[in-house]
């Protein structure tokens, strides 16, 4: 899809400023949404430091208005970065679920603390949000309420917003790819857990991180969830010859790929085998990290 206008007004009190990090993994730029339509407004996920994004948002706000709240969907720097210097500009609170590390399963707590697992990649390390979001609390803002949802799964801290019949999805679900579930910030499981959420709420169009909008949430997040079960299958269809490494089983599974491409693919893979081990479906020698021959678990076909 051909890169819209910077700035661009999606519906009455609804504006999307898109950032200038275009790449393979941010498609055409981070997503900022501005909300609202009085003299006071929120703003969805300030995007990456950058000195020329942080002055197309202030640009984009209506004269005579100004933010209210900075709401920030998780802590990866394309979404995070910019949350400290737009708060110092504006005034205005910067609100999440908490700091990189917040809401990481105990899996992925105990992975990162006794094995080399990777991953990282992207990740704000110094965010500290001023105001913490619970699960399913309700904010009062001037756009109206916003509801903040957990979600892990692309990342331990990742909340999306539920705001006037639409979703803010974040890098959850989004309509040009699927998420990046790298471990331990991603969680295949969490993932799932999520997606099953999402889908007890009421079908809304889906707001993403990063492209163009989602009309259909629930169709969107189906499409995603067979295609994670897809992959899990793919993976215990190869192991069912072998024992595998992690690189030997990602090309496997997804074929050849770009040295960049195959590196995040491997930690997909990865997010998948944690998954599949925790279900007692294959099991790794000698531990769980990135170097183990993973195989089929006995009386798993």
């Amino acid at each position: 899809m051909e890169r819209p206008e910077t700035v661009t007004m999606l519906m009455a009190g609804l504006i999307r400023v898109i950032a200038p990090n275009p790449s393979p993994m941010t498609y055409w730029g981070t997503n900022s949404y501005i909300l609202g339509t009085g003299e006071a407004r929120v703003l969805i996920d300030p995007g990456p430091q950058d000195s020329q994004h942080l002055q197309a948002v202030l640009s984009a706000l209506p004269q005579g208005t100004s933010i209210s709240h900075i709401l920030v969907t998780h802590a990866h720097k394309d979404h995070s970065g910019g949350a400290q210097e737009l708060s110092q500009v504006t005034g205005a609170p910067v609100m999440a679920f908490g700091d990189a590390l917040s809401g990481r399963s105990d899996i992925m707590t105990q992975l990162a603390a006794t094995t080399e697992i990777g991953g990282g990649e992207g990740v704000d390390m110094t965010f500290i949000p001023d105001v913490l979001l619970k699960d399913g609390q309700q904010i009062e803002t001037p756009a109206g309420p916003i509801t903040a949802l957990h979600t892990p799964g692309h990342m331990g801290n990742h909340l999306c917003f539920a705001w006037n019949n639409s979703l803010f999805s974040g890098d959850l679900i989004m309509g040009w790819s699927s998420s990046l579930i790298s471990p331990p910030d991603g969680d295949a499981a969490a993932f799932r857990d999520s997606c099953h959420k999402l889908l007890m709420r009421p079908d809304t169009p889906l707001y993403a991180g990063h492209g163009a909008l989602v009309e259909s949430g629930h169709a969107r997040i189906n499409a995603l969830l067979m295609h994670r079960a897809k992959r899990e299958q793919q993976i215990l269809q190869a192991l069912k010859h072998k024992p595998l490494d992690l690189k030997t089983l990602t090309k496997a599974v997804y074929g050849n790929l770009e040295s960049f491409t195959l590196k995040a693919a491997a930690r997909n893979t990865l997010a998948h085998l944690i998954d599949l081990k925790e279900q007692s479906k294959i099991k790794a020698v000698p531990d769980l990290h990135e170097i183990p021959v993973f195989s089929l678990a006995e009386n798993k076909v």
